[in-house]
């Protein structure tokens, strides 16, 4: 029988170490650096004048600011609501043993492989009047078809929704999936034996068992929410007017437009509090099950 060295195992972890720690500090001090701004005066060059709260103050009494978390509020319940069902639905079909299985996974994950950058000029032309989806529906003889959403001041924020859950449902299908490939066969078995219908083993049974997955899901999700930009810059650049701006938008505006770091590092720093409000019962929660 062959022994093998305790310090084998040890090793690896050595080795890895200092990277770790690099990127943690790296990453802390990056935090601490903008909260340490954004309680300051700096414009262009950052400065060690306190003026403790007025970024935030200021902040807040922007209404650019304010627009831009109305905007992201309004696009985070659509987008995550969508991509849940959508993503969900889609995991549903392919698990049923589909002819092409292979084939669907990849054409359903391919548009998250994509740079938003790239595909958002893609819809911005789509959803232009005058261009693609109205040129083509009056190419088959709906001449009164108009589709402007995307220079409507009301309704600009939903054709951002429309092309980001386009891309992101493919990873909650992936996801979901893997879910669903979790669950004993002997319950859908059971399930039938007993007459139980299919949508209520699915809303009773199977998405209560698939809890982890949908709270990863979640949190994946809600992160790619708060840090919005690509496709809002692609598609609207925040217009028409201010009418599709978002936090990212503003902080990114201001850090390089308008020479406020201070005010951006206020921005960046209230951007974070819901991203960790989110990861830290996530982290608890894991936390207790890896302790059980």
């Amino acid at each position: 029988m062959r022994i093998r060295h305790p310090l084998r195992r040890v090793i690896p972890f050595a080795a890895l170490l200092p990277m770790a720690l690099t990127v943690i500090v790296g990453y802390l001090g990056t935090v601490l650096w903008s909260l340490h701004i954004s309680l300051t005066n700096s414009r262009s060059f950052p400065s060690d004048t306190f003026v403790g709260m007025a970024q935030y103050t200021r902040l807040f009494e922007n209404e650019r600011w304010l627009l831009s978390l109305h905007n992201l509020a309004l696009y985070g319940v659509l987008f995550i609501g969508a991509c849940l069902v959508i993503g969900f639905l889609l995991a549903v079909f392919i698990d049923q043993n589909v002819t092409g299985e292979g084939v669907l996974r990849t054409v359903f994950l391919y548009p998250y492989a994509m740079s938003f950058v790239a595909t958002g000029l893609v819809w911005q032309w789509m959803l232009t009047p005058g261009n693609g989806i109205e040129q083509a529906a009056h190419q088959f003889g709906f001449a009164g078809f108009s589709f402007d959403w995307i220079v409507d001041q009301d309704m600009v924020m939903y054709t951002v929704v429309i092309a980001t859950v386009w891309q992101a449902s493919g990873l909650v299908m992936a996801m979901m999936l893997a879910g669903l490939r979790g669950i004993d066969g002997e319950i859908w078995k059971a399930a039938r034996l007993d007459g139980i219908p299919t949508w209520r083993v699915y809303v009773s049974i199977v998405l209560p068992m698939m809890w982890p997955t949908i709270a990863t899901v979640l949190l994946l999700l809600a992160t790619a929410v708060v840090k919005l930009f690509d496709a809002v810059v692609a598609m609207t650049q925040g217009g028409p007017g201010t009418a599709s701006e978002v936090p990212a938008k503003f902080i990114m505006d201001h850090l390089f437009g308008r020479a406020n770091i201070a005010l951006a590092s206020a921005g960046a720093v209230v951007l974070l509090v819901p991203v960790l409000a989110m990861l830290a019962p996530y982290a608890y929660a894991r936390s207790r099950k890896g302790r059980a």
